[in-house]
C-alpha cells in the first residue's frame, strides 16, 4: 500500500511552502520517491499570517491535479487546511470556511502555537469534540510547553484528540531532543500517524519512508498501524480505540528517563 500524507505544504503559491507550480511540481516527485501515492494539502489557515479559504483552495487544488497528471506524476491530492488554534474557529466551522482531513469531517488538522498551547484550548477541544469533530494535533513534539512536560500531550489525547508526528522529527531533522521526545511519544502510544509537513527540499522535506524504515525497525507492530490510521481518517473512517490506561502507565514510565 502506498504511503498517505496528511500533512504538507506543496500548493504552490499559498503559504511559506511550496513558491511556483514548478517547485510543486518536484516536490511532487519528491513524494512519490519516497513511496507516497496520496498527500492531504494542507495551507496554513488562521494562524495571522496567512489565510486561505475554502473554496479558494478547492479551486487551487483541482488545477493543481491537473498538473501533476499532465506531468504524468503518478499522485493524487487532496484538499485540507492546516488550521491555527485561535478564538474565531468554531465561527468559521459554522460558516463554512474550513477545510477537514475528510469528507465526513470527522477530523480537523489543528495547530498550536510553536512555544503556548492557548489557555482556552481545553474549552475549544471540548467544543470541537461535543460536535463529533475529533481535532488531529500537528506536531506535538515541536511545541515548546509539551517538550518541557510531555503531560501535557497526554492531557490533550485524554481529551479526544489524535496527533500527527512529523516524519522529520523522529528521524532527528529538528536535533536530538525533538528526535528522543518524537520516540518517547510513539513508544507511549500517543502517536497516530506520520506525516511530512514538507515545506521544501531542505530540512523540511519528504521523509516518509525514511521513518517508516526506522518504526519498523524499532516497533514494527505500529508500522500498519499508523499506515491504516492515516487511511481511516482520509476516509473518514474510525480510529483504533485508544487505550488510555495503556497510554498512561507508557508515560509514566517512559517519557522521564531523559
Amino acid at each position: 500500500m502506498s504511503l498517505i500524507d496528511l500533512h504538507c505544504h506543496i500548493l504552490p503559491g499559498v503559504d511559506d511552502g511550496a513558491a511556483d507550480l514548478s517547485t510543486a511540481l518536484e516536490l511532487a516527485k519528491a513524494a512519490v520517491d519516497q513511496g507516497v501515492g496520496h498527500i492531504l494539502l494542507t495551507p496554513h489557515h488562521m494562524d495571522r499570517q496567512y489565510l486561505n479559504h475554502k473554496q479558494e483552495l478547492l479551486n487551487k487544488v483541482a488545477r493543481f491535479q491537473t498538473c501533476i497528471d499532465e506531468a504524468q506524476i503518478p499522485l493524487t491530492v487532496f484538499c485540507g487546511q492546516e488550521v491555527h488554534i485561535n478564538g474565531e474557529l468554531i465561527h468559521a466551522i459554522e460558516t463554512d470556511d474550513v477545510l477537514f482531513m475528510d469528507e465526513a469531517n470527522r477530523y480537523l488538522l489543528l495547530e498550536l502555537p510553536h512555544s503556548d498551547i492557548p489557555t482556552y484550548a481545553s474549552n475549544l477541544i471540548f467544543e470541537l469534540v461535543s460536535r463529533q469533530i475529533i481535532p488531529v494535533i500537528a506536531h506535538p513534539e515541536r511545541n515548546v510547553i509539551i517538550q518541557k512536560n510531555p503531560e501535557k500531550l497526554y492531557e490533550l489525547v485524554s481529551q479526544g484528540c489524535l496527533t500527527q508526528i512529523t516524519a522529520g522529527s523522529y528521524l532527528g531533522i529538528f536535533g536530538q531532543e525533538v528526535e528522543r521526545l518524537t520516540g518517547k511519544i510513539i513508544q507511549a502510544n500517543l502517536g497516530t500517524v506520520f506525516s511530512s509537513d514538507a515545506h521544501n527540499f531542505q530540512g523540511r522535506r519528504f521523509l516518509m519512508k525514511d521513518a517508516f524504515d526506522k518504526l519498523n525497525q524499532e516497533y514494527p507492530e505500529k508500522t500498519e498501524v499508523f499506515k491504516q490510521n492515516a487511511k481511516d481518517i482520509i476516509n473518514g473512517e474510525n480510529v483504533g480505540p485508544v487505550n488510555f490506561k495503556q497510554i498512561k502507565e507508557m508515560t509514566k514510565k517512559k517519557f522521564w528517563l531523559f
